[in-house]
This record gives structure tokens, sequence and C-alpha cells, in this order.
């Protein structure tokens, strides 16, 4: 797994940030105090230096959305990402906002109307974090594959995850998959059948799906891996909170 190189100074950035919230076990079942607005939440799991979490905060104002990630250094990123978009948004000059470094204090006013915080957390601990029913949707993007079968436990769309979702997820929930690998995509389907989750849509080329792609939002690892002309798979699925009926799905190839 490719990380981030440790960065000076990044622990306490995340200890001070007001986008990051700390001991986030004190808002389970009420993460909504912590918005200036009471609206739908969403999460999204391993975001990453966080662009599409804020690209979707953005584009949907009438959700807030809380981003998770394990490492200090990648959530550092994030971290100056949502500065530097906050101070250009304020009308700074945009050449004046790079390089952030990790002493880099934030001013008064930046939080106003964001509908958007990070978590630095395990996913393995969602469900102390979250209560039940209390979210509206989960995005999964270009998580690691984990390869090897021993491993097979820590891909986020594996069965003991699946059953973490559930307990948190509302009744309307989704949950948005997309990735490069087509191994990993594959048991994903599997998984998702196998714990007799609803599977809604999937394709194995999302950007030449125009339905599924129809205001697509694409994270950082997927205009690159585009680029390269790798096929982008995608799925939704619901989990089954009390009927069990036949698949309603739709094959894309």
């Amino acid at each position: 797994m490719s990380r981030l190189r440790n960065i000076p100074g990044a622990a306490d950035v995340i200890r001070t940030s007001e986008y990051c919230i700390q001991n986030p076990e004190n808002f389970r079942g009420r993460w909504n105090c912590v918005f200036e607005k009471r609206q739908p939440l969403y999460i999204e799991i391993g975001m990453g230096k966080g662009h599409f979490l804020m690209d979707m905060a953005e584009a949907y104002p009438d959700r807030n959305f809380i981003g998770i990630e394990m490492y200090d250094s990648v959530l550092f990123r994030a971290v100056q990402k949502a500065e530097m978009r906050a101070r250009i948004r304020e009308g700074e000059d945009p050449e004046n906002v790079h390089g952030l470094s990790a002493d880099v204090k934030e001013r008064p006013g930046l939080m106003r109307n964001c509908n958007f915080r990070f978590l630095r957390m395990d996913a393995r601990q969602l469900t102390e974090v979250f209560g039940e029913g209390e979210i509206d949707g989960i995005y999964l993007n270009f998580s690691d594959p984990w390869p090897k079968d021993r491993h097979a436990g820590r891909r986020l769309t594996s069965s003991g995850f699946l059953k973490l979702y559930e307990k948190i997820m509302s009744r309307e929930a989704r949950l948005e998959f997309k990735t490069d690998n087509r191994q990993l995509f594959d048991f994903s389907l599997e998984e998702i059948r196998e714990n007799g989750w609803k599977l809604l849509q999937y394709t194995f080329d999302l950007h030449n799906d125009p339905e599924m792609n129809q205001g697509n939002i694409m994270t950082e690892y997927e205009k690159k891996f585009s680029a390269r002309g790798n096929q982008i798979c995608k799925l939704i699925a619901v989990p089954r909170k009390e009927e069990n009926s036949e698949c309603d799905r739709k094959i894309r190839v």
C-alpha cells in the first residue's frame, strides 16, 4: 500500500483543526449538532486528500458530509486543501494559498457554512462513532484492494464491513463503491450478494455508461486511472432491512 511520507507536525494540525472532530464517539447519535444545518448525513470511508468529499459538499449543500481517514499524513493534506479552498472562497489570491506548512493556523470565518468535517479513525470503529440508522449514504472510492487472500477481511467491501454499514445506515441509505481494480470489484459483487444486500446498479465501465455516469464526481485516483485507459467500475447497493425479494439489478458492460 502506498502512503504519504510522515509529515512532522501533521498530528498537531489534526488535533487543533476545526475541520477535524476530536473524540468522535461523543457525537454518536447526534452528529447533526456538529453542523450549522440539520441535514442528511453522508460519509466517505478512506477519503484520502478529500477532493471527492469537498466536491460533493459543494455540489450538495443540502447534505452534510464526514470524511474518514486513518493516516495523519493523508488527513493533513485534506486539511490543507480545505483551508486553501476556504481562503480562495473568501477572496484570497489563489497564488498566495499554496504550500501551507504544518504550523499554519486557521482564520476565523473559514468554517462558515461548511457542511463537511474530517475524522481520523479506523473504519472498524464505525458503530462506536455513529448510531443506528444515522447515516444516509456511504461512499467507498478506490479502496485498498488488499490483494492477498489472507487479507480479504480488510477490504472495505468484505462481509465484516458490510455488517457494520448495515447497523449505521438509514432505511433509504445507499452504498456507492468505485474502483479500477476488477478483482476487487468482482469480490465486492459477490460479497454484496452473499450478505443479502440488494444490488441496485453496477457497471464495469462507468465513464461509458451514460446513465450511471450522469453527475459523476471524480476522485483524484479516478482522474489518474481513467487517463491511463483503466475502466472504472461502480456499484450501488442497499442492505435488506426487512424484505428479501429477488435482487433488482441493472447489468452494464
